[in-house]
């Protein structure tokens, strides 16, 4: 019974202090689940090097790291402080008055009068519409500068979490092998399931992240630059806009350019306006409709409506970081029914056949 008492009161105390440490690294949750995905993503770099150079697994992960800085990290950090430029800029012709975001609206329905009628037909409330576009544009470009100005307040805070996403990073790359085998004896779910369950894990994490972001950039670009062609002021800006509400399976880069082209007609830009929805339906969708069922779908074998679920839902629990975390969960959540329906149901459901089949054998015979 003492013997009982103990193993219950330190497993009690190992749940305790379990919680404290998580408790006590939330804070970091954001620069270490990134570092855990770099790790993930240049894993296969990092065995290519160890392969080149044995027992050196200090110089293959500083190398790895090099490399996921210089055409990674770097450029992104660019493209972000061009984004706030930007939105500053925008922020700031908006409050001069320069950029009217309601006028472009009152624009629209001049232009289409019959839009207006239709709307009212299902009783829409256009002016609740213009007003929340007009906000949600004004508290965009407002967005952007108080995060420029917050970038500039919090520098430190900036540079500690990037500096400890790339620390982690290091030793994740050096030290990964290790570690999952020792999650791997400590965890009590059986080592099959839990090699099972990590592997899910690296596959979601590399082809949500590689593919989310590999069509986000595409599609980004691609919408920049057809709005630089068409001569649409801001077009660094709406082609980072569209990378990212391209992150929205389903919906989209067409967030930005339909609007677009809708105004484009309005002012009497017909031209422009047919080339942009020409170009938003057959390279900016067609990229969207055949590189993430391909990158995402396919990897994470996912359905393309949990795929989307998952991100919105991800997107609205862990922010920008649900892009990845949203469907993380719905994989986990599928392999673990599938272990279950596995090792636990579908044997009962066999038992409970032969002895269906049994007990009908008796009766015939």
């Amino acid at each position: 019974m003492y013997d009982a008492l103990e193993r219950r009161s330190f497993l009690a105390m190992l749940l305790v202090v379990s919680l404290a440490f998580l408790f006590l690294i939330k804070p970091f949750t954001g620069p270490i689940f990134w570092a855990v995905a770099i790790a993930l993503i240049f894993n296969p770099v990092q065995n290519w090097l160890l392969r080149r150079m044995p027992g050196r697994y200090n110089s293959a992960a500083l190398l790895t790291l090099v490399l996921c800085l210089v055409i990674v990290i770097i450029p992104v950090l660019l493209l972000i402080s061009s984004l706030i430029a930007e939105g500053v800029n925008l922020y700031q012709q908006v409050q001069s008055g320069e950029i009217s975001p309601g006028q472009y609206i009152d624009q629209v329905t001049r232009s289409f009068p019959a839009l207006q009628t239709f709307l009212e037909r299902f009783n829409i409330d256009f002016e609740r519409i213009r007003e929340g576009v007009v906000a949600t544009f004004v508290g965009g470009s407002k967005l952007l500068a108080r995060q420029a100005l917050g970038i500039g307040q919090n520098t430190f805070q900036f540079f500690l979490a990037f500096s400890l996403m790339i620390y982690l990073a290091f030793f994740l790359l050096r030290d990964g092998t290790k570690l999952v085998d020792l999650l791997i004896r400590a965890l009590p779910l059986g080592d099959e399931r839990e090699r099972l369950l990590f592997a899910k894990f690296a596959e979601v994490t590399r082809a949500t992240v590689k593919g989310n972001l590999f069509v986000a950039a595409v599609q980004g670009a691609l919408g920049g630059l057809i709005f630089w062609m068409l001569g649409i002021t801001g077009a660094l800006l709406w082609g980072v806009v569209m990378a990212i509400a391209s992150l929205i399976p389903a919906v989209g880069a067409a967030l930005v350019w339909v609007p677009a082209a809708i105004y484009l007609a309005a002012v009497g830009e017909y031209v422009s306006a047919t080339v942009l929805t020409a170009f938003g339906v057959l390279v900016i969708g067609l990229a969207d409709n055949l590189l993430r069922p391909i990158l995402v779908g396919r990897d994470t074998k996912l359905p393309d409506y949990m795929v989307l679920l998952s991100t919105l839902g991800g997107i609205v629990m862990f922010g920008i970081n649900g892009f990845v975390m949203g469907p993380l969960v719905a994989a986990l959540f599928v392999a673990f029914w599938g272990i279950f329906i596995r090792e636990f149901n579908e044997p009962a459901r066999i038992a409970r056949n032969e002895e269906t089949a049994d007990h009908d054998d008796r009766r015939s015979g």
